[in-house]
């Protein structure tokens, strides 16, 4: 885990968060990554952070 001083956006809730991890390209907040670590499969919130965990996998547009 890689903990910062400048906040970057969470893609699960997408809140500003100081640290977290890097997947990828995306960013996911320590808070996220606790959350999604002891969510069990039957537990309505997993089917959301699948939802989230996708955009991971779509590029991203640089200009």
């Amino acid at each position: 885990m890689k903990t910062k001083t400048e906040p970057e956006m969470c893609i699960i809730c997408e809140q500003m968060k100081p640290s977290g991890i890097h997947l990828y390209t995306s960013f996911i907040c320590s808070d996220c990554e606790n959350e999604i670590v002891h969510t069990e499969t039957g537990d309505p919130r997993y089917l959301y952070f699948i939802r989230q965990l996708k955009a991971i996998g779509k590029p991203q547009m640089y200009i």
